[in-house]
């Protein structure tokens, strides 16, 4: 791998004389940690908005009545926007400044969660949570290739990146234990509003702390290959949706295949264009492209159960929203600690041992999970969940460092940007297919005479239903209900580990002789 000095441009062959210059560099930002604070701010307002939503998608679903496919693409739509305009957000951080584009991003993060918590529609709130993602594009490239900015020792860049995916973690447990709370003293859009206060801190400090980065010969941003990657993204991920929820249809047969065009037309274009939005070259790095895909395949395999856990937590197991977010803390402490360790396991033992083994235990977990019922005790359930967040911390964590050691610093925000790609990707094509799977079979359930319709729609509205019937068809169609739900789950988390059990023999072979760079480099 091409070393970082030699990418910055540290003139000389003399080790000692590299050395020389490498120490004075790592010396020139004394406040990186207090600026590495800031960053990962912004890592919390993402991670806590993404965990808060699935808490609150029972009483969403309750108070706006929305449709099985309305529900969807409320839980998708954030990352179907933030996947199309990701690559053209890093690259224009890369021009404009990676620091100003955070702060513009994070001020409307927070305005728009405004918007969120008040959306009085389903239109409405996918809406919102479409603006969500335009805001939300700008955020997560930025931090990384910020933090590959201000960290020049890799050693260091390790750590801040492992704080940074630990930030992650630790917003999706206080995400769930804060959104728990104020759903059961308060409305469900106020767990939107939580967002607010953490930008009114971040923005200020981060004025003051962070310093401006950019690509000093960025060239133009191009609109073009923006409006193509943007088309050719939604239209992918769109067409994958319909198909897999409504079957073969020629409408979204069309929409994939001029979403297809559009992404071919993207990477002509960069391969022609003297400075492109996105240099395709990077992915001729076998270690960049293995990270890539290992991140995408990772969230597409979890992306079912993440996104039903709150659900079958609370519609089938009956626990209140607070009791539920403190059930799902194990995987958040457990991506804690593996991502802070994450950087020094890939050194002492290998880059492909340590993401490998995270994802054959986030494979197994997901495994053990296909014996979930209704009645399943916490211990399996918390002990599963616990493996899936050691093993997720240690994997992603690992292919963050690998695909922002792969590039020039001056790239850092499209490098950034193409990991966080493969991460929303995968989230929103794990929904489509994966929650298509459990919506799937959840609909196929036989209820007892007089079931309505609205039931067979998603499991909140069969509970919303069960209110107005009399009690003994109300209990017969709540047991219909949850057991048919739990069966989907059960199915897509067999496909989950599955995929990630592939995943993980895949990444053994494609990271063979992948290191993580050192000082001494």
């Amino acid at each position: 791998m091409t070393s970082t000095l030699r990418h910055e441009g540290v003139p000389g062959s003399d080790e000692a004389g590299k050395a020389g210059e490498y120490t004075a560099r790592t010396q020139k930002r004394p406040g990186r940690w207090l600026a590495l604070s800031v960053l990962v701010l912004a890592v919390l307002l993402v991670a806590v908005d993404a965990t808060v939503l699935g808490l609150a998608t029972p009483y969403i679903s309750e108070d706006l009545e929305p449709s099985g496919t309305q529900l969807l693409w409320i839980g998708d739509v954030y990352s179907f926007v933030i996947a199309g305009l990701l690559v053209s957000m890093g690259s224009l951080g890369d021009r404009i400044g990676r620091k100003r584009l955070l702060l513009i991003g994070a001020t409307a993060f927070g305005a728009i969660s405004v918007l969120n918590a008040y959306a009085t529609t389903p239109e409405l709130m996918i809406l919102a949570r479409a603006l969500l993602g335009v805001a939300g594009a700008t955020l997560m490239p930025a931090t990384l290739a910020l933090i590959r900015n201000l960290f020049h020792d890799p050693r260091e860049r390790s750590l801040a990146i492992g704080i940074w995916g630990a930030t992650a973690s630790a917003g999706t447990a206080v995400g769930p234990v804060v959104g728990g709370f104020l759903l059961e003293h308060f409305w469900w859009g106020s767990v939107f509003l939580i967002n607010v206060p953490v930008m009114l801190v971040l923005v200020p400090v981060g004025i003051k702390l962070l310093p401006e980065s950019r690509n000093p010969n960025p060239g133009p941003w191009d609109l073009a290959s923006v409006a193509l990657s943007l088309v050719g993204m939604i239209g992918i991920v769109y067409a994958v949706k319909e198909l897999a929820m409504h079957g073969f249809a020629w409408q979204p047969v069309a929409v994939g295949l001029l979403g297809a065009g559009a992404l071919y037309g993207f990477v002509r274009r960069q391969l022609r264009m003297p400075i492109p939005l996105l240099d395709m070259r990077l992915f001729r790095d076998r270690g960049f492209s293995a990270a890539v895909a290992a991140d995408l395949l990772t969230v597409f395999g979890m992306s079912g159960l993440v996104f039903f856990l709150s659900q079958y937590l609370q519609l089938v197991q009956g626990r209140g929203p607070f009791e539920a977010g403190l059930a799902e803390l194990p995987a958040a402490v457990g991506a804690v600690g593996a991502g802070l360790v994450a950087g020094s396991a890939a050194r002492r033992y290998s880059v492909r041992a340590v993401v490998s083994g995270g994802l054959a235990a986030v494979g197994l977990a997901l495994a053990a999970l296909t014996v979930l019922d209704r009645s399943t005790g916490y211990p399996l359930l918390g002990t599963a969940l616990l493996a899936v967040g050691v093993g997720a911390g240690f994997s992603f964590t690992v292919t963050a460092d690998v695909i922002l050691s792969s590039v020039p610093k001056e790239q850092a925000g499209a490098a950034s940007a193409v990991s966080e790609t493969a991460y929303e990707l995968g989230a929103a094509l794990g929904i489509a297919l994966l929650g298509s799977v459990v919506t799937g079979v959840y609909a196929g359930f036989t209820g007892p005479a007089g079931t309505p319709a609205g039931a067979h729609e998603s499991l909140g509205g069969a509970v919303e239903a069960a209110t107005k019937l009399p009690a003994h068809t109300s209990r017969a169609l709540l047991d219909a209900a949850r057991t048919s739900f739990v069966d989907g789950l059960a199915l897509a988390s067999g496909i989950g580990a599955v995929v990630l059990l592939a995943t993980a023999a895949a990444a053994w072979f494609l990271l063979k002789g992948q290191k993580l760079e050192t000082g001494a480099q």
